[in-house]
C-alpha cells in the first residue's frame, strides 16, 4: 500500500504543484487510524479521501521505481570509481560499449530492472 505521502505528491502534481512541508503537513496520533493530513495551505482543494485512494496504483508504482533506483545508486559505486573505468577504457579505445565502464553500469541497471 503506497503511504499518503507519496499519493499528495502525486495528487500535486496532477495539479501543477510540488510537495512543500511549509504548506502541508502529515501527523500520526498512534490511534490505529493512521497518518492523515493535519494541515493544509495549498492555493487548490485539499484531496479527498476518494481522490487520495485514486492515486494507490500510481502510488505504488513510484515507491517501488524509488526502490529501485536507491538500490542502483548504491550499486554504481562512487564517481571516483567510475571515472577510473571510464580512463581504463579510454586508453584502451573501448568507448565503443565494450569497456569495464559499461558492463559495470549494465550489469547495475540489468539486476536492477525499472520494469
Amino acid at each position: 500500500m503506497a503511504n499518503l505521502k507519496t499519493k499528495i505528491e502525486l495528487y500535486l502534481k496532477a495539479n501543477s504543484k510540488t510537495w512543500d512541508d511549509t504548506k502541508v503537513s502529515l501527523q500520526d496520533n498512534s490511534d490505529g487510524n493512521g497518518v492523515f493530513i493535519a494541515s493544509w495551505t495549498y492555493n487548490i482543494a485539499q484531496p479527498t479521501a476518494d481522490q487520495i485512494a485514486s492515486y494507490e496504483t500510481a502510488g505504488n508504482a513510484a515507491e517501488a521505481l524509488s526502490g529501485v533506483l536507491a538500490k542502483r545508486k548504491t550499486e554504481y559505486k562512487d564517481f571516483g570509481h567510475q571515472l577510473d573505468l571510464l580512463y581504463h577504457d579510454m586508453t584502451a579505445g573501448k568507448l565503443d560499449g565494450t569497456g569495464e565502464w559499461h558492463k559495470h553500469i549494465k550489469a547495475v541497471k540489468d539486476a536492477n530492472s525499472k520494469g
